[in-house]
């Protein structure tokens, strides 16, 4: 893996490894909620479907544009995946607030996204 961010003995999770870990939930219709925090004491209201039954607590950090301004924090959660589609875009995954969803998109590698570190 890609240690990144990560401290020694951690990676940044690949593309392959967020679809293992959303497969394995359920689905895409389904993981988002298994990962969720519970309640809105950091997600906005209504939190759809959140159990953290994972144990995962996915928090709301919005993001980061390119220009420096924050959006989005509490009602969506973005996390980097290690896999450049090209040298300036990469695949992610983002939950909301008023979805059980993990979706997969690509984005310019310059926004500020949350990352997730994995043990090696």
């Amino acid at each position: 893996g890609v240690q990144g961010v990560c401290p020694a003995g951690w990676h940044l999770p690949s593309d392959a490894e967020w679809t293992e870990l959303t497969d394995y939930l359920g689905g895409e219709s389904v993981a988002g909620g298994k990962l969720k925090e519970t309640g809105t004491t950091h997600w906005q209201s209504p939190n759809t479907g959140a159990t953290n039954e994972t144990g995962f607590t996915a928090l709301p950090g919005g993001y980061r544009y390119i220009d420096g301004t924050f959006s989005y924090i509490g009602s969506y959660g973005n996390w980097w995946s290690a896999t450049e589609i090209y040298a300036n875009f990469a695949w992610f995954r983002s939950m909301n607030y008023h979805y059980s969803y993990v979706n997969r998109y690509n984005d310019n590698k310059e926004l500020g996204f949350s990352v997730r570190c994995l043990r090696d």
